[in-house]
């Protein structure tokens, strides 16, 4: 299976709270929602034939447990995202949870390089991670990510998670895809392709 991103984020880079303010996962943040007032149907429509695409999902463990309370309790012919989040594998990756407690869930502990690399190994399509931006950054320096998708809403927020850290390693990046919405939410699907050339 390819390992791909699939990143909501604004254009100062901040994909904390893109769907709302959540006082017990965002102690103190209050820009969160910020994703919302920019949707549009084909934006919304794109997204959701996204998650339709997938084989299994991979997520942090932050990112799992919100999904898990909001998505995991709904039925899965409710919409495109609660379908295919309610009958596909999911992986979380953590060392705290021992009971995932949302049906067809693994937990990925111990070495968990080794155990991403064997689910990429095994046939399919697509393992999609959503959200998981500390996940996202641990699986790039690994060298795991084979695309990352970036759906960039109009917006500076002005504070938050970024997706990328201040500093890190860098990598040159191949554009496979790239595609507006009427909102003016722009598309960007990446390959990594090594490091980056410096003039």
């Amino acid at each position: 299976m390819k390992l791909i991103t699939n990143t909501q984020i604004t254009v100062d880079g901040v994909m904390q709270a893109n769907g709302g303010n959540n006082p017990e996962l965002d102690p103190g943040f209050d820009r969160g929602g910020w994703a919302i007032p920019v949707g549009d149907e084909e934006s919304v429509g794109y997204i959701a034939d996204f998650y339709q695409r997938a084989d299994a999902f991979l997520f942090g463990r932050r990112t799992f447990e919100l999904f898990a309370g909001y998505w995991g309790v709904r039925d899965a012919s409710e919409n495109p995202f609660s379908g295919a989040l309610n009958t596909r594998p999911k992986y979380v990756a953590s060392n705290t949870i021992t009971d995932p407690g949302w049906a067809d869930s693994t937990v990925l502990s111990g070495d968990l390089e080794a155990a991403i690399r064997e689910l990429k190994a095994q046939p399919g399509g697509e393992l999609q991670v959503h959200g998981s931006g500390q996940l996202i950054r641990w699986l790039l320096e690994h060298e795991l990510v084979d695309e990352m998708t970036l759906i960039v809403c109009p917006v500076i927020v002005g504070a938050g998670t970024r997706l990328f850290p201040e500093s890190g390693r860098d990598f040159a990046l191949e554009l496979l895809e790239s595609r507006t919405f009427p909102t003016g939410i722009t598309v960007q699907t990446y390959r990594p392709a090594g490091r980056p050339q410096y003039a």
